[in-house]
């Protein structure tokens, strides 16, 4: 495509987009995909989240008024669209570099970014606090979550869901669903995830249920019967029982790479009072065909050739520390029947990946739930086994607490492995 012709080089801000048509911002969103491989097969960077969310970015902006509006991602991984469209696209290219953009989004880099999110989980607890904000204040603001998948293995995800159900505000949660983590997905949440309609009969079903609920005469026998009957339908084809439980009216699943579909749903959500989450199917690595077959692979890369996927550097032949602890803790565990390996979300990134493949009977994948993951050593350890807890610094960093009262007061003996310690430390690090 003629870069001088581009709609990518007409955009400054959001608000340039709001006039496009559908099949404008289709073109757009093919150029952005085009820039982020552009500029990160060159610098490197978080990739696959990014390509798979070029559509969902697009069409937040161009629902909401944002800035005003307030869109909160969790975790910044999946924004590069977001940076090129929000003041930024000159700038992409010195992402993750001394003095330049930052990975994730940050708050002193444009007021887009509300706020700063390098840990999964956070989104929407951030975002009910600006909307209980907003609700004191008598604004008339939207407030967005965009959540992951993967996030609902955190925690502090079930934390601002359960609040959020309790104050009963005018929250959306958009939950988009790639399937993955950075590794591949665990637990039984995303068993229950994976739950979707699969026919027109089901979606039909479902609404006649909704309608045939409201149009019940009086009489609450009548009606608390045809609710249990419409939630168990709900609950049978759908995860969408899981959010309605939590107090949240749950709307989906939708394309999310059908913009025409989203943005409709979205024009509607926002009308809707009360807390709603929008279930959005993506595919991480989304128009780039190395990155949808090997999406683990490309969620982070290193300079690659656009052509063929692979590294422009080759591995050279001594070992990084991450292959080194893998085989050590390989070598230790086939020695040694009380070891076992722990991670939360992060096999490939610490290498418990290599014990998953010898010996997956005493390792553990817990998901983005790095307290749990510290505590659940503890209890393994008053048995007499020895945990090795593999997490990256940082990550680690949401664990002190259970490392101090769990771990160290009861004498435990724990091994903590802490990747990444070398460069992960600083509270506003713009290096991942």
């Amino acid at each position: 495509m003629d870069k001088m012709t581009r709609l990518l080089d007409e955009v400054e801000l959001p608000s340039d987009i709001r006039g496009f048509s559908i099949e404008q911002l289709n073109q757009l969103a093919a150029e952005i995909r085009e820039e982020v491989i552009s500029v990160v097969s060159e610098v490197g960077g978080h990739f696959a989240s990014t390509l798979g969310a070029v559509e969902l970015t697009l069409a937040l902006h161009y629902v909401f008024n944002t800035p005003e509006d307030r869109i909160v991602w969790d975790t910044g991984h999946q924004a590069y669209a977001h940076k090129l469209i929000c003041g930024r696209r000159d700038r992409l290219a010195t992402i993750r570099q001394l003095n330049g953009l930052s990975g994730f989004l940050s708050r002193e880099e444009s007021e887009y970014d509300v706020f700063g999110a390098g840990h999964a989980g956070t989104s929407i607890s951030a975002a009910l606090g600006m909307v209980e904000a907003k609700a004191l204040e008598g604004s008339n603001r939207k407030v967005v979550a965009v959540i992951s998948d993967g996030c609902l293995s955190a925690g502090l995800t079930y934390e601002g869901l359960n609040s959020a159900g309790h104050l009963d505000r005018d929250l959306i949660v958009v939950l988009n669903d790639n399937e993955h983590f950075i590794d591949p997905r665990v637990g039984a949440v995303s068993s229950f995830l994976s739950k979707q309609f699969t026919t027109d009969l089901g979606v039909r079903l479902q609404k006649n249920l909704s309608n045939l609920l409201r149009n019940l005469p009086s009489g609450e026998n009548l009606k608390h019967a045809a609710r249990k009957l419409r939630d168990s339908f709900l609950g049978l084809v759908t995860p969408g029982f899981l959010f309605e439980s939590l107090g949240f009216q749950y709307v989906g699943p939708i394309d999310g790479h059908n913009l025409s579909e989203m943005i409709t749903t979205l024009e509607n959500v926002k009308k809707i009072e009360g807390p709603t989450l929008v279930h959005v199917m993506t595919k991480k690595g989304k128009g780039y065909a190395p990155a949808e077959e090997e999406p683990i692979k490309f969620h982070a890369v290193t300079p690659f050739h656009v052509l063929t996927g692979k590294a422009k550097k080759e591995k050279g032949p001594i070992p990084t520390y991450t292959e080194v602890f893998g085989q050590s803790l390989v070598r230790i565990a086939s020695q040694n029947p009380k070891v076992v390996g722990i991670t939360a979300a992060m096999g490939s990134g610490t290498g418990i990946d290599r014990l998953a493949r010898e010996i997956p009977e005493r390792t553990y994948d817990v998901g983005i739930a790095e307290q749990h993951a510290v505590t659940f050593a503890g209890g393994m350890a008053t048995e007499g086994f020895i945990p090795v807890v593999a997490i990256y610094s940082t990550f680690l960093q949401r664990g002190y607490d259970e490392i101090l009262h769990d771990v160290c007061l009861q004498n435990l003996h724990v091994v903590f492995a802490l990747d990444r310690g070398g460069r992960r430390t600083r509270t506003n690090c713009n290096i991942c």
